[in-house]
């Protein structure tokens, strides 16, 4: 049997129904990889737990944050990108591959995990992008937790500007196809399936626009919106593979197949 390079995302184990679900993913052939794709959890203790379990499971695990990871709390040690940081190095211990680390090649192709942000300028329709990111998060009638649990921590838009500049460093030095593996999604079209159409100021940033063209990208993997779907931008498939939270309901065309089978090699 061919070995297969499996992802999910915005796994949020915290739920017991989705820790369930977590505790039966296996490989089907012993050299199967695993991207996860964002949001394992809020606490780095169950994050890594989590990491852990998948690391020892499949030949290769592939992990990029989600904003769930860089939730922090008044009262925790380590917040902002010090979190970041000790995330990083804890399930570099466990062996998994991490946006800092080299980019790992399955069959001929380079998968490249990536931490971008949001700097709030994906725009809900009707909202002016002439708007500075304050005044478009105030006229915002819903606002995800990002703003209690990340913003107070760190500015958020100009860590997004150097996570930019190094990933497209990164992008630009790696030669050949690729498939781009990111928490939030690089084009705005699939958060125009957002009920709420607010919550896109937090999904992505307009500045990763073009990538999967100019970076050769097979495909774009993505979680953070829970709208299991594939949109199709410039002819590159731009695919969301979140399970999401166990009361959430979907219409039958956005169901994909879970986790979700990225290529064979």
């Amino acid at each position: 049997m061919a070995r297969t390079l499996w992802a999910v995302s915005d796994l949020h184990v915290t739920f017991e129904q989705n820790q369930q679900t977590v505790s039966q993913l296996k490989p089907t052939d012993p050299g199967d990889w695993l991207i996860v794709a964002g949001d394992v959890a809020e606490r780095i203790p169950d994050v890594v737990r989590t990491m852990s379990l998948l690391s020892s499971r499949f030949e290769k695990v592939i992990w990029v944050p989600g904003n769930h990871e860089l939730f922090n709390r008044s009262t925790d040690r380590l917040n902002g990108k010090a979190r970041y940081r000790a995330l990083v190095g804890q399930l570099r211990a466990l062996g998994v591959i991490t946006p800092e680390d080299p980019y790992p090649v399955f069959a001929g192709i380079t998968i490249c995990p990536m931490f971008t942000l949001y700097d709030y300028s994906f725009r809900p329709q009707g909202m002016s992008i002439g708007l500075t990111h304050k005044q478009a998060i105030a006229q915002a009638k819903v606002k995800l937790d990002d703003e209690l649990a990340i913003a107070p921590y760190v500015d958020i838009p100009s860590w997004c500007a150097e996570r930019l500049e190094y990933t497209e460093e990164r992008l630009k030095a790696t030669k050949g196809p690729k498939i781009l593996v990111n928490h939030w999604p690089l084009v705005i079209e699939p958060t125009r399936r957002l009920f709420e159409p607010d919550i896109a100021l937090w999904c992505g940033t307009t500045a990763t626009r073009d990538w999967a063209v100019r970076y050769n990208a097979l495909m774009a993997i993505h979680g953070h919106l829970h709208i299991p779907a594939e949109t199709r931008v410039d002819n590159i498939s731009h695919i969301e593979v979140s399970l999401g939270y166990p009361f959430e309901k979907h219409s039958p065309h956005l169901k994909r197949p879970w986790p979700f089978p990225v290529m064979r090699g």
